[in-house]
């Protein structure tokens, strides 16, 4: 199970700081010359769930 951090809880919020292109790209524009600009604002938005979220792996039975 995911267990969150005391501030995250209190919060509620997560903060990502993102350039407008980047901003754009999440909401569907896109960027035929820089088509890493989605990817750029996807993982920076994944760093910031990471960083906030303590995620911890259970094992699996296959």
């Amino acid at each position: 199970m995911n267990s969150l951090t005391t501030e995250a809880l209190e919060k509620g919020k997560i903060a990502v700081e993102l350039t407008p292109e980047e901003a754009l790209a999440l909401t569907g524009v896109k960027f035929n010359g820089n088509p890493e600009v989605t990817a750029e604002a996807r993982r920076k938005i994944r760093k910031a769930f990471e960083k906030t979220f303590d995620f911890q792996c259970q094992d699996r039975l296959d």
